[in-house]
């Protein structure tokens, strides 16, 4: 019983600070384009940069990738190339939500839309 209770104050306690989520979702959502990771594949061979809106940003192709004259493993580097930088993209933005949310006082697990 004192669960639910808690739950509720909990719950009064967020929609107290909805303004300030409001304004942080909204700061949040401007600095997804600044923030960039890069991910590379073929020891260099392909380099791709991409953004926080899952954005490719640049994508660099060396001299020596395209010396083979083999197009189906230069499309495999720049689609590792591209999924490594996604992953890390990710990894940054699920890092910063979740200190968002903690600085925000809101609950561990509880999932706010809009924040990825």
């Amino acid at each position: 019983m004192f669960d639910m209770f808690r739950g509720m104050g909990q719950m009064a306690n967020l929609m107290r600070q909805l303004p300030k989520m409001q304004a942080a979702l909204e700061e949040h959502q401007q600095r997804l384009g600044q923030i960039t990771a890069e991910g590379d594949a073929g020891a260099g061979m392909v380099k791709v940069k991409v953004n926080g809106r899952h954005e490719m940003v640049s994508c660099s192709i060396s001299e020596e990738a395209f010396k083979g004259n083999d197009r189906e493993m230069l499309e495999d580097l720049v689609k590792a190339a591209t999924n490594q930088a996604l992953k890390k993209i990710e990894e940054g933005i699920g890092e910063s939500v979740a200190q968002m949310t903690q600085q925000m006082g809101v609950p561990p697990g509880m999932n706010l839309p809009g924040l990825s």
